[in-house]
């Protein structure tokens, strides 16, 4: 069903009958992620029949007048049902839930004893103000990845698509551009200079794109690691070249103080956008950039302008296509060795050819993304006092992101002009994307910071030591209490206790750093 434009490919030979009135009959093991449809050839095409194998099951697929193309029928028949895969999930919420339901009981009356102790003692004077909705947030983006990271509990709708469509909210990108905004105009304002700044922005990218290619390296699981297969783009990678890009645009173009600045100007409702026209007329530059390779640079044996996956896709016409335009300025960049080679598509549309998600085209659109979470900066430096402005400010761009969404997919996973697509971070991904974290953005800003319904635990905590969580995540993944020998690798419910015992001990670690006030910043 998830394939588009797919060939058939065979399960196997179903041998002939011994003799009339004796059916023979073969096994196969079908893939239960999605709906598939099994078609059944004799000398011609017999039957075809769309169904959606369960977990664990055991099913007949029973042809009966397979000789006479005119009469023939075919039927699944389901032999030992499926077990029910949901179950662990659906305990895991209601725990987690009652678990959360407890803490907001236990804080409201706690919180009621703090109100008391207030009318008694005079108020502490309050220090700088941090908005723990930023914290919060990024911390959540990130529990969000690491759960994932370590397996999601094996269920598919935790998993990166193999191709169009996205199941996953990855925001950490957008919101590294929000916290790019507010300590460069904090650390100009403190006296810092833009050429300092731009100093610890080089060393501080160089750090993370060292650690991204020498620490946490996925091909470590090819062997040790050597020039001749040594992977060079990454996540930390790409986090690195966007917080460059980023931050020296903000550099470029950032005022430390806002404060004098007019309001009774006729562009003064968009102050936010014209003061920094030059940054975005270089982001646009990027972006055009992005859409001339796309669709414009040949690629010799593939269309013009290919989107798609290769592999059985498109009905096999492209197979070695894979990624069109960005897969050829990799293997030209950096050559084939040196990207991912076991890339997503692989699961369903069997591609042969390497291809890196994380590869040099695709850093032009998480730059866009990074920029617009700069954006959600700039407003709420401009807007800082006005809870309203800033969140009316936010559904705005949400709704704008949304629209141009909606334009460059038609509305469908496959058809769009764009498709949504993570593996190339297409430009629909980073719209589609961006406007999701500025609603989400509007809510954790206005139950934390606005109304402190909510005091963010406990994203809160790895929010606040993010790169020592993801580093260490990936570093030590493999080692207990993380990962332990199962004894039953298929079952999803010990594959969901081992996720969720793992990332809960990250946000424990980082609970404990935060209460030691350790933070390793790079």
């Amino acid at each position: 069903e998830r394939c588009y434009q797919c060939l058939y490919q065979q399960l196997g030979v179903l041998p002939a009958g011994p003799g009339p009135g004796r059916p023979s009959s073969a096994s196969f093991v079908v893939s239960t992620r999605h709906e598939m449809t099994l078609q059944m050839n004799s000398t011609t095409e017999s039957c075809t029949i769309p169904f959606h194998f369960g977990e664990q099951g055991n099913y007949s697929l029973w042809v009966k007048n397979l000789n006479n193309s005119s009469v023939v029928k075919c039927s699944v028949v389901t032999d030992a049902e499926p077990v029910n895969s949901y179950i662990p999930i659906l305990v895991a919420f209601l725990v987690l839930a009652g678990l959360a339901l407890s803490s907001a009981i236990g804080t409201k009356i706690f919180g009621t004893v703090s109100l008391v102790a207030d009318n008694i003692l005079p108020p502490a004077p309050s220090p700088s103000k941090r908005l723990r909705s930023l914290d919060t947030f990024r911390g959540l983006s990130l529990v969000i990845m690491v759960f994932v990271n370590y397996g999601g509990g094996r269920y598919w709708f935790f998993r990166h698509e193999s191709w169009n469509g996205e199941t996953q909210l990855v925001l950490f990108v957008f919101i590294m551009g929000t916290s790019i905004a507010l300590s460069i105009n904090s650390l100009l304002r403190a006296g810092s200079s833009r050429r300092s700044l731009l100093g610890k922005v080089a060393w501080r990218s160089m750090q993370l794109f060292v650690i991204g290619v020498f620490v946490v390296n996925p091909n470590y699981c090819q062997g040790p690691l050597s020039w001749d297969n040594l992977r060079i783009p990454g996540v930390l990678q790409r986090l690195a070249w966007s917080y460059l890009a980023v931050a020296c645009l903000d550099l470029l173009v950032a005022r430390g103080h806002l404060d004098i600045l007019t309001a009774e100007a006729w562009w003064s409702p968009g102050v936010d956008i014209l003061l920094y026209w030059p940054a975005w007329l270089c982001v646009l530059l990027l972006e055009a950039v992005w859409l001339c390779l796309t669709f414009l640079l040949p690629v010799p044996g593939c269309p013009t302008g290919y989107l798609g996956p290769g592999g059985i896709g498109d009905m096999g016409l492209y197979a070695n296509c894979t990624g069109g335009a960005a897969a050829l300025i990799d293997r030209w960049l950096l050559g084939e060795s040196h990207v991912y080679q076991t890339p997503s598509s692989r699961v369903i549309y069997a591609t042969r050819v390497p291809y890196d998600p994380e590869g040099v085209l695709g850093s032009i659109n998480s730059i866009l993304m990074a920029f617009l979470g700069l954006q959600a900066g700039k407003i709420i430096l401009h807007y800082r006092d006005f809870h309203k402005s800033i969140m009316s400010r936010f559904l705005t761009w949400g709704l704008l992101l949304g629209v141009i969404s909606t334009i460059l997919t038609k509305c469908s996973t496959d058809r769009g002009l764009i498709p949504v697509n993570k593996n190339l971070w297409s430009l629909s991904y980073v719209t589609t994307l961006a406007c999701f974290a500025y609603v989400l953005l509007v809510l954790v800003y206005y139950a934390v910071d606005v109304k402190g319904w909510w005091s963010g635990a406990p994203f809160y905590y790895p929010g606040m030591n993010s790169i020592l969580v993801y580093v260490g995540h990936e570093v030590f993944k493999d080692y207990f209490p993380f990962r332990w020998r199962m004894a039953n690798s298929q079952s999803h419910g010990e594959h969901l206790a081992q996720n969720l015992v793992a990332t809960s001990c990250w946000i424990l670690i980082s609970y404990v750093l935060y209460r030691k006030k350790i933070f390793w910043k790079i």
